[in-house]
Formats: C-alpha cells, sequence, structure tokens
C-alpha cells in the first residue's frame, strides 16, 4: 500500500517563516494543502461544519500555503485516508471502530500521518471521550494516549501559546464536564506527535463564518494553524 504520506508540497512556505519542514516532505509545489475529515460508521463525524473552512481561511491569511479552501470527506475505512496529509475526527457519540476503519487508522499513524480529534462534548467523563479512549488502548495499547506537556513544540511552531492549549468558550458554559482543561493528550511515534486528541471542543469553538473574524479582538482559530503547520513540518 502506498502509504500516506507524500508529504506534500508546501517547502517553500514553511521556510519564508523559518520553519524548518521534516526533508520527507520536500517533493513539495506541487499540491495544495487540504482538510480531510474523517467519516467513521458509529456515532456522529459531521459535526461543526463550518469549522473546516475556518481554519483553511486562517491558512490562507497566516500562511503562504497553497490551500484547496474545499473541505474532503474521507471514510476511515476507505484507502483515501492514505492521500491525507492531516485528518480531523470528531463527534458527540459512540466511538466503535469496524475492524477496517482500526486497522485504516493504525496503518495511518504508524506510517507518519496526523490525525487530530476533538470531542465535542468537552467531557472527560462523556460517551466520546470514553469510547474513543478505549479505542486507542485497543489499536495502540494501554498509556499510549497520554498528557504533553504545556512546552511542547506544538504551542510555539507558529503562534505562541505559553500556557499550553488556549481555552475555549465552551468548556465552561455549563454542558460537559465544566471544567477548564490544562493539557491535550497524544499518541507518539517516533517521538512525533500522530494522534493530537482534544476534550476542550475546539471544533465547536471555531465553528463560525470565517468572515465573522472582525469581531474577536483575537482571532481563536490560530492554535488550529499552529496544529497544521506541526502536522506538515515535523
Amino acid at each position: 500500500m502506498g502509504l500516506v504520506v507524500h508529504k506534500f508540497a508546501w517547502t517553500a512556505s514553511f521556510h519564508f517563516f523559518g520553519i524548518e519542514p521534516n526533508p520527507i516532505w520536500t517533493m513539495v509545489l506541487q499540491n495544495d494543502f487540504f482538510f480531510t475529515r474523517l467519516q467513521y460508521e458509529s456515532g456522529n463525524w459531521d459535526v461543526d461544519q463550518r469549522m473546516p473552512s475556518n481554519l483553511l481561511n486562517s491558512l490562507v491569511e497566516y500562511t503562504t500555503l497553497r490551500v484547496d479552501t474545499q473541505e474532503k470527506i474521507v471514510p476511515l475505512a476507505s484507502d483515501a485516508i492514505f492521500k491525507s496529509p492531516f485528518c480531523y475526527l470528531s463527534g458527540h457519540k459512540l466511538v466503535e471502530f469496524t475492524k477496517k476503519e482500526a486497522e485504516n487508522f493504525e496503518t495511518y499513524v504508524n506510517n507518519g500521518g496526523f490525525v487530530f480529534v476533538d470531542d465535542c462534548n468537552h467531557d472527560i467523563d462523556g460517551l466520546f471521550a470514553k469510547s474513543f479512549e478505549r479505542q486507542m488502548e485497543q489499536i495502540f495499547g494501554p498509556g499510549a494516549l497520554r498528557k504533553i506537556p504545556n512546552d511542547h513544540e506544538i504551542y510555539t511552531v507558529f503562534f505562541e501559546f505559553e500556557n499550553g492549549p488556549p481555552t475555549t468558550s465552551q468548556e465552561l458554559n455549563g454542558w460537559g464536564d465544566d471544567l477548564v482543561h490544562d493539557y491535550l493528550k497524544a499518541i507518539l511515534v517516533n517521538d512525533r506527535i500522530g494522534v493530537l486528541y482534544s476534550n476542550k471542543d475546539y471544533g465547536c469553538e471555531w465553528d463560525y463564518d470565517f468572515r465573522n473574524k472582525r469581531w474577536y479582538k483575537v482571532d481563536n482559530t490560530r492554535f488550529g494553524v499552529n496544529i497544521v503547520l506541526y502536522a506538515l513540518t515535523t
């Protein structure tokens, strides 16, 4: 199987910002970056529908990446996942992968892919969180999903977040566990994040028309830019 990671064509853009891309990714300048949402058979995968276009707009505004501004939806059970440089998975409900979904998820991550997983319930005790974490334990083993330190490079790769993951307005709105989560979790492959996991509900936080950013004193999608650039440069 031709696995992931053509590690596409964005090198010149990174050099412009003083960011050094992974040398494996230097067949660059040929393809646009595209955002892949993973569709899985259980639960509800199609949440926060305006978030991808908002984040893609931020990549256009802040970087010189060539960006395909149309979100792609790819079934996790499809081999099309292996053509994606960056994948997003979210939902509120049960996550229970089929055999093929689990195999693709494991192969994609272990061969250099990057998946950003965001819990729309912002609840460490909720159904999505418990069932997704169970899937990660079954696929990668107990303890593979662990907290990352708040001085991890993902917080400084482009914009700087001195205190780790920025807080979302969703975390204290009376729904969920009523906590501000001051950490993210990850599964590391060769010291690189392969799965970034959030209970902070960034998807809902960024789920608005990108033209409304002018009402924000600070653009709250900036951390999303960091996540994408980390995925492309490590």
